[in-house]
């Protein structure tokens, strides 16, 4: 391939190596003259200098030559997504586009480019996935399943060649969004293997320690057991070839990050973690004898070994949304420890290993409905949610999360995530039957519509045709369409409510021939406590507040305001407005903080871990309850708050300055116990304006003292400023903020 000057000696090695590899992979998916079009394009972008390599240094198109090997290896994807992972940077840098790839390569190969260039500008304007990012990121990924799949093997791919990266702040927020988006997605889309490297390699960047540990422990322990193993296979192998099975049997080692997990779940070291492999037993079935030679093979082990009846897990009978099919058992097995196998059948094995992509090697096997179900509840809970931050928290939730199948009255099928209601099934089957349910009857048993439904469970919904949604209905539901649509009835009631609220206040007073004062109206209502408006009149419809009796209330302050003699009247209205300018231009004045998009006059709170001020770099978190604390950048939570909840932060500046905004900043001095030093310090403190003294304290040990001070300050420059010339103190060491 010409264009050498792109590539280093090294690369170009690599890249004819990967060329005659993809080649082989891909010969029989590409059109005839395929090959020779994308290597011209390609040679010229690269010549053109449209390509650019990423973060990490990783040259674009050996980068895209890799990913395209993992998804026609590892997924079997076909030919529009290999060329559109090929094409789509050519694209995207303006070199070649959409109508060009449209002409030479076909609509299938432009739609998934315009997939990927989606995403692409999604991450070009930030590398986090803040909630606008994420929500935009994922109605993406749900209008075509192979954008999914290219992502997500594009992300293995770049994890695993940033080890020896020097940028680690962009390399832990990669692994991150792995562990994050990734891995959940290759789980639901049963990529068990893809899924499983995404989290062992997110957990060698995110946490090395650990990582280096678990596999410096496997190492020492694979000797004793593979010995175990073998003794385990020995007499299930010979009773299966007596029963005349074709099938290979094999021990499997969890995954590393998955003993992590146990480890930490279970508050325990690794020599506590006792099933750390498991059997898998893969027969050669033909498609209509798989069942029963799985369940043959099932009592051939039972036989052998004593099985934890809690521990049988049946994906034969109902296979997971995601294709997977197998029979899990736990049994006793040598020296009374517990050992889990599996069971399948070589079809079942490749889609277990290859995900939903391996049906299109089956054809006629199970279809792709349950995804399309999945995708099109994704589009639904996104685009109708009020709330980014419990969208993203319930999507990561069900797509870890097992399923429970029940059935209506009539015998339909019907899939929910585990742990769902009365109340999730009920809106799962239509909105109107979800808001007008009371219960449920159960294999034929009354119940409420709290009760937890299991897999084989019989129900019908009770409605009545004066139930409505209530607010409490949120904590009882599961699933995202419930509790988006209950929030939306909600929301609905709440505002017919109050504008009847408003009405019929408003025609009290037409009734008595009141004379209505918006001003003092509004006046009043803070007065008595309300934040809201709507709050006022939401209190007004549930009849926590007596009408007549506010009315009353309106008529006192109408007439106190009245009573004023006019000269009085005047000053007092001066100085009303003297006041009031005042705490218009307190407000107004007050450090404005921008949030995520160009949001103003959001509530939000300052961390007091950093104690963020006016011209500090900061950043937003969006908190378990709602509320919004501003951090600086530097706080040292910030590398936490990044890595363990990125989906929660929000961008955030400065864009406006208060006068007379002080912000308190504590200050840790160190120096030498010199005659005087305390009275020094606070002396260019007092002289300062703007600054004040709040506390001090100092304590002395040999000749050194440390200290602390706190003083108001209202911005950065301010405070820089005075740390300057606190240096210049005879005696002090070192001073910085905390």
């Amino acid at each position: 391939m010409e264009g050498r000057e792109f590539f280093t000696p090294e690369e170009h090695k690599e890249l004819i190596a990967l060329y005659k590899e993809l080649l082989q992979l891909s010969d029989d998916m590409l059109h005839k003259d395929d090959c020779k079009k994308l290597k011209n394009i390609l040679v010229r972008a690269a010549e053109n200098q449209s390509l650019r390599r990423d973060v990490f240094g990783l040259n674009p198109i050996i980068k895209d030559m890799k990913t395209t090997i993992i998804v026609a290896e590892e997924i079997r994807m076909q030919r529009a997504s290999i060329l559109g992972i090929m094409l789509h940077e050519s694209v995207q840098s303006g070199y070649y586009t959409i109508e060009q790839v449209k002409q030479d390569f076909g609509e299938d190969v432009a739609g998934i480019i315009h997939g990927l260039i989606r995403i692409n500008e999604l991450y070009a304007k930030s590398p986090i996935i803040e909630s606008e990012n994420f929500r935009n990121l994922l109605l993406s990924f749900a209008e075509d399943i192979r954008v999914i799949l290219i992502m997500i093997a594009d992300r293995l791919n770049v994890m695993r060649q940033i080890k020896d990266s020097p940028n680690e702040e962009a390399r832990v927020k990669v692994a991150n969004e792995a562990a994050y988006l990734y891995a959940p997605l290759a789980h639901k889309l049963g990529l068990y293997r893809l899924k499983s490297e995404l989290e062992d390699l997110s957990l060698k960047y995110t946490e090395h320690d650990i990582y280096y540990h678990i596999k410096e422990k496997l190492n020492e322990t694979k000797a004793s057991r593979d010995r175990y193993i073998a003794a385990f296979i020995a007499p299930i192998q010979k009773k299966l070839e007596e029963a005349g099975l074709k099938f290979h049997m094999k021990g499997r080692t969890k995954s590393i990050h998955s003993i992590a997990q146990k480890m930490k779940k279970q508050h325990t070291t690794f020599e506590g973690i006792y099933d750390l492999f498991a059997i898998r037993i893969i027969l050669d079935s033909p498609l209509e004898k798989e069942k029963q030679e799985c369940w043959q093979a099932y009592s051939i082990v039972t036989d052998m070994y004593q099985p934890n009846p809690k521990r049988l897990r049946d994906w034969l009978s109902i296979p997971k949304s995601n294709g997977y099919e197998s029979l899990h058992i736990t049994v006793m097995g040598p020296e009374g420890k517990w050992v889990e196998v599996q069971i399948r059948t070589e079809r079942m094995d490749e889609i277990a290993e290859r995900g939903l992509a391996a049906h299109w090697r089956y054809k006629g096997i199970k279809g792709e409905s349950g995804l399309d179900e999945w995708l099109n509840s994704i589009r639904e809970a996104l685009e109708n949610s009020d709330s980014d931050i419990q969208a993203m928290d319930q999507f990561k939730m069900e797509l870890y999360e097992d399923e429970v199948f029940v059935f209506s009255p009539k015998g339909d099928l019907y899939k929910l995530p585990k742990g769902a209601t009365v109340l999730d099934f009920a809106f799962h089957i239509h909105s109107n039957l979800g808001c007008k349910c009371i219960g449920a009857k159960v294999n034929g048993r009354n119940v409420p519509i709290r009760h937890q439904l299991h897999s084989g469970d019989q129900v019908e919904i009770l409605t009545s045709n004066t139930q409505t949604p209530k607010q409490d209905w949120i904590n009882i539901v599961t699933t995202s369409k419930a509790r988006t649509k209950i929030r939306q009835t909600l929301k609905e009631i709440a505002s017919r409510q109050a504008a009847f609220a408003k009405e019929t206040l408003e025609r009290k007073f037409k009734n008595r021939k009141i004379e209505y004062d918006e001003a003092i109206m509004m006046r009043l209502i803070k007065k008595e406590g309300f934040k809201e408006v709507t709050e006022f009149y939401q209190n007004i419809a549930d009849e926590t507040i007596d009408v007549n009796s506010f009315i009353d209330k309106y008529l006192a302050m109408l007439r106190k305001e009245n009573e004023t003699p006019v000269e009085s009247s005047l000053r007092s209205a001066e100085n009303y407005n003297i006041q009031s300018a005042s705490d218009e231009l307190s407000n107004a004045n007050t450090d404005v903080l921008v949030i995520d998009q160009n949001l103003k006059g959001v509530d939000y709170t300052l961390a007091k871990c950093c104690n963020p001020i006016y011209g500090d770099d900061v950043f937003g978190f969006i908190t378990v309850n709602g509320g919004i604390k501003i951090h600086r950048c530097d706080c040292p939570n910030a590398p936490q708050l990044r890595a363990r909840f990125g989906y929660r932060i929000v961008k955030a500046r400065w864009a406006g300055k208060s006068k007379g905004q002080l912000y308190p900043i504590t200050l840790t001095v160190v120096g030498n116990d010199d005659i005087g030093i305390v009275n020094n310090i606070t002396s260019i403190i007092s002289k300062e304006s703007n600054i004040q003294l709040r506390s001090i304290g100092i304590s002395s040990n040999d000749g050194l003292f440390s200290g602390t001070l706190t003083v108001m300050v209202d911005d950065t420059s301010k405070l820089e400023a005075l740390i300057r010339k606190l240096r210049t103190v005879k005696g002090v060491k070192q001073i910085r903020r905390n």
